[in-house]
């Protein structure tokens, strides 16, 4: 089995989802969108590859917006294409955060701002808590998903939708791939300023990740478990 995971910028992985994929026997082909030294001026081209050969699409976060076209440019128009090819064909797609987010606008939705940021470790209300814990998950955005005709919210809290499927599909506002490695990362690319302007103390978001990566990891499989089993394998 193939899996195509779409990595919008160098600093983001697949983390523990892709750990899990590959231990249920998926192959990854990996694709960066934007590479390290174009992270601050992401208005590149880009050629997705077709969706067809592949059993699964993930698409992971990204640090931008998927309605600022002024800073991304055109190649996201690219992806929505995809993921809306991949839906089509009933190829399943997981997407994380900003792939959730174009997800929803590839079927029919669209994103908007929140009414306010959401930068570490939430718990979320659930109607499907075997496919969607109650977390906590490890968050990091500033906009929400408007869901699609058809699509069915799972899970939510004050700030939005946090979990919904259309078909095969499934779609999470939070970072279950996560690791402490990437905090890091994003931290050391601007987020440590987004942290202070929004009273986030990043040495502690920090701390409370790398000490709870295990019981993270344990959360991540067990998502990536029941939508491979309920939503995808059968």
């Amino acid at each position: 089995m193939r899996a195509l995971i779409i990595r919008h910028d160098h600093a983001s992985s697949a983390g523990h989802v892709g750990e899990r994929l590959s231990q249920r026997g998926y192959q990854p082909t990996v694709v960066t969108v934007v590479p390290e030294r174009h992270h601050h001026t992401p208005d590149i081209p880009f050629d997705f590859p077709s969706p067809k050969n592949y059993d699964l699409v993930v698409s992971l976060g990204a640090p931008w917006s998927v309605y600022d076209t002024s800073t991304i440019g055109s190649w996201i128009g690219g992806e929505l294409d995809l993921l809306r090819y991949a839906h089509h064909l009933d190829i399943p797609v997981l997407g994380i955060c900003f792939g959730a987010q174009a997800l929803a606008v590839a079927l029919g939705g669209s994103v908007e701002p929140a009414d306010g940021p959401e930068i570490g470790w939430v718990e979320v209300a659930t109607d499907a808590p075997s496919l969607i814990a109650p977390g906590p998950w490890f968050q990091w955005h500033f906009d929400r998903c408007v869901l699609p005709p058809g699509a069915v919210e799972l899970a939510r809290n004050d700030v939005g939708p946090q979990a919904f499927r259309a078909g095969r599909a499934l779609g999470v506002q939070f970072h279950p791939e996560v690791t402490a490695d990437v905090v890091r990362a994003w931290l050391d690319l601007g987020g440590r300023d987004q942290c202070e302007k929004h009273d986030v103390d990043a040495d502690a978001l920090l701390r409370s990740t790398a000490a709870t990566e295990q019981a993270a990891e344990r959360r991540a499989h067990q998502l990536v478990d029941a939508y491979l089993d309920r939503m995808v394998l059968t």
